[in-house]
């Protein structure tokens, strides 16, 4: 019960129509000194769903020693053929400034296109990188700012709670952060401080916000304690 969720990759499926007409393979939470699930796992899995993208929500490690085994992970992903995006979680930014530097040039070496808090364009639709919230990283009006509010923005970011610091309207974000908990107990948000959202209940799935729809990821990994319960390890499919 406590050690299977982790190894057991669940792969949700998820429908919403923004008009961008693509679809989006999200991987929350790599935390690569604890990941159970192989990057080999996730590359068939790319072969066989065809994603127009792979979305990144942030927390690859913090640990700098395991740099070197996130640049064969994430080498593994990009062999696939499928543009990345990513954005950086509050993890990633506990690394030292020369260790998340060289987590920077290993990510860019293997062709992962790294928002922080700007727009991509590409063409009718629009992604928007948000960085990390938690960390106070994250400016939503600078990410917003050249973005073409005619277009379907589809946001990227890690911690869910800066939903409720976007004035824009969007059409579709995703995060991660909470890992649904990781220990999926009754009430346990209530006790930890993790922000308005978990209090209220809102830690993984989809919800529609004020300016936008929303979806939270449960992670693919782990922090703290190596172990899920009553919730197994996620990837999402987004047809979007």
């Amino acid at each position: 019960m406590f050690i299977l969720p982790t190894q057991w990759l669940k792969v949700e499926r998820v429908h919403y129509k923004t008009g961008a007409g693509i679809k989006v393979l999200q991987i929350s939470d790599i935390h690569i000194e604890h990941i159970r699930i192989p990057a080999s796992r996730l590359t068939r899995l790319i072969k066989t769903e065809r994603p127009s993208y792979i979305v990144i929500t942030g927390d690859f490690t913090e640990l700098a020693p395991y740099l070197h085994k996130m640049q064969r992970y994430i080498k593994e992903l990009a062999s696939a053929g499928v543009p990345i995006l990513a954005v950086y979680g509050n993890h990633d930014h506990h690394l030292p400034p020369d260790a998340l530097k060289q987590l920077t040039k290993i990510l860019e070496g293997a062709g992962v296109r790294l928002l922080h808090n700007e727009v991509l364009d590409q063409g009718h639709y629009q992604f928007i990188g948000i960085d990390d919230w938690t960390s106070k990283k994250s400016d939503p009006e600078h990410a917003f700012a050249k973005a073409d509010s005619s277009k379907p923005s589809i946001v990227l970011t890690h911690d869910p709670n800066v939903v409720l610091h976007i004035k824009d309207s969007f059409a579709y974000l995703m995060a991660g952060h909470f890992h649904g908990m990781q220990f999926h107990l009754p009430f346990l948000f209530k006790y930890l401080k993790k922000g308005a959202l978990p209090a209220a209940g809102i830690y993984k799935g989809m919800h529609r916000m004020e300016n936008g729809m929303i979806y939270i990821s449960k992670g693919i990994s782990q922090t703290g304690t190596n172990a899920r319960f009553l919730i197994r390890s996620e990837v999402t499919i987004h047809q979007l």
